[in-house]
């Protein structure tokens, strides 16, 4: 017979929870400041992308969201038909988030994480 002996490091357990919870939050941080960044909210008076936050409400269930906040947002967003002006965001289109969820910039999720996951991590994760 074998016999094992595990001892868990229930301090380092805990750093890595924690660490994970402000790296998805700073991600998503990260996130909306690249969207903002990269023009692509359609725009007239601007509302709609001051309406923009991270929703941390569900921070302890790792889950956090992205909201853009007016009566429009949901509309302008699923019609990536409509002829978005694009004098005030050069790359005005709708679903200006799809390139972090399967596009161009879906590595920018993953690697920002990455980043931010190891950095918080105090060493636990080289």
């Amino acid at each position: 017979g074998v016999k094992v002996k595990l001892t868990l490091n229930t301090a380092n357990i805990n750093t890595l929870i924690q660490a994970q919870r402000q790296a998805i939050e700073l991600t998503m941080e990260a996130v909306l400041g690249d969207i903002k960044t990269s023009a692509v909210v359609p725009k007239q008076t601007g509302e709609l992308e001051r309406s923009s936050y991270v929703d941390t409400s569900q921070l302890e269930k790792f889950i956090v969201s992205i909201i853009f906040d007016t009566p429009y947002a949901r509309r302008l967003y699923w019609h990536p038909e409509y002829n978005f002006r694009q004098d005030k965001n050069i790359n005005a289109q709708g679903k200006w988030m799809q390139a972090y969820i399967d596009g161009e910039k879906a590595d920018f999720v993953k690697e920002t994480y990455a980043k931010f996951l190891k950095q918080l991590s105090k060493g636990v994760i080289k």
